[in-house]
């Protein structure tokens, strides 16, 4: 998972100090030596670092911090604050314009996920309750086209499509026209991408801006690139003038310094965190609750945001009943799986609870969930209701 040997090192590095009752210039000293070899361990860019160290030593020198009586509670606090900054600061939301619709211009390398990041954002908005319109923009990449089609039949969100034309430009106009006859007030392009940054690119993704006029253009990132990420939206940005980012494949990054660093590099936020292979699999992005998560002291509000959309009422109160009435069984319980499901992996969700990261010996296998859903479905309803008919042989 994203910032995981980041977040260990830090939570080392915070517990130790959270334990002091003084707190001396060779202990800050220490500290901030393990801080930054923990952050450039973790990819992030070495001016940044530099930045990050000074601006922690400048504010946890004061003589308020050291003659406090909770010394290392206030030096937390001050990396985590600094933490946030470097993330972000706050949350960057999607500039909607009054006179819908408004139009989200998806940009990229190729292979950085685009097209299912296209999907996933529609999925997003439309929770919201917007009414998104899909625009395949990529006519080069073989089956590209196709695949946007089939991520939008799995969402059941349209996809406008123009096969026998090579003019994205023209095609993104086509889309426009579609969009306010059909009512659609968010439109997203899905444009094409390469293997690496040229002139050819570069071009057609300014004459797109040029004639569509998008209210946001989002830069796509394989957070798995490290480094390159941060270069590539540096001069995605130079070149096209991006408002924003959206990181996939947190979950495949142990590391997480290309998000540390994308935003103090090319000054625009990160919109989006795309964080499983699921088309539900995407997040706003929040400064502080990813800076609490990454020190070990959770993220509450996003487990209630999330349980709040996933969670089905009516099930829940018909389940209070039965606890009332001590009459659960297993059929019970595979509803309660089910319903966490949908809230993501079970790991992710415990990383986010306060004080989990620092428990190092549970291991939590999603696959096993998967498993005990299976072994509830083999069974009869009189052994769901009863487990203790079971004989050994059926356990077996």
């Amino acid at each position: 998972m994203a910032f995981e040997g980041l977040s260990s090192k830090l939570q080392t590095i915070t517990q130790k100090l959270r334990g002091k009752a003084r707190i001396t210039e060779s202990d800050l000293k220490e500290m901030l030596r393990e801080v930054k070899l923990a952050l450039l361990e973790a990819d992030v860019n070495y001016l940044i670092v530099k930045d990050f160290i000074n601006g922690i030593q400048e504010k946890a020198l004061g003589q308020d911090v050291l003659k406090s009586l909770t010394p290392g509670q206030q030096v937390v606090k001050i990396v985590k604050d600094e933490l946030v900054e470097l993330l972000g600061g706050t949350e960057s939301k999607i500039n909607f314009t009054p006179n819908p619709p408004t139009i989200i211009m998806l940009v990229g390398l190729q292979g950085s996920g685009k097209t299912t990041t296209a999907g996933k954002i529609a999925n997003l908005l439309r929770k919201q309750g917007k009414k998104p319109l899909l625009v395949a923009c990529d006519v080069y990449r073989p089956a590209a086209i196709k695949q946007l089609q089939v991520v939008g039949a799995q969402l059941n969100i349209p996809v406008f499509a123009n096969e026998q034309s090579k003019d994205v430009v023209h095609i993104a106009k086509q889309a426009m026209s579609t969009a306010i006859s059909k009512l659609n007030d968010v439109v997203i392009l899905d444009t094409a991408g390469r293997l690496h940054i040229d002139e050819e690119l570069m071009l057609e993704l300014k004459n797109v801006k040029l004639n569509v006029k998008p209210h946001e253009i989002l830069l796509v990132v394989d957070s798995m690139t490290g480094q390159d990420a941060v270069n590539v939206a540096k001069t995605f940005n130079e070149n096209l003038g991006i408002d924003g980012v959206v990181l996939t494949k947190l979950d495949g990054d142990t590391r997480g310094g290309a998000a540390i660093s994308v935003k103090k590099i090319t000054g625009r936020p990160i919109k989006f965190a795309a964080t499983g292979e699921k088309l539900s699999d995407i997040e706003i992005f929040h400064p502080e609750r990813m800076a609490g998560r990454i020190l070990g002291m959770g993220d509450v509000l996003s487990i209630i945001e999330k349980a709040e959309e996933s969670l089905d009422l009516e099930e829940a109160q018909k389940l209070e009943k039965q606890l009332k009435k001590k009459e659960l069984d297993l059929d019970d319980y595979l509803v309660q799986l089910r319903q966490i499901k949908k809230m993501g992996s079970f790991s992710s969700l415990l990383k986010m609870i306060p004080g989990m990261n620092q428990l190092k010996d549970v291991k939590v296998d999603d696959k096993e969930f998967v498993r005990i859903e299976a072994m509830i479905c083999s069974m009869t309803k009189e052994e769901k209701k009863n487990p203790r008919i079971l004989n050994r042989k059926q356990k077996a």
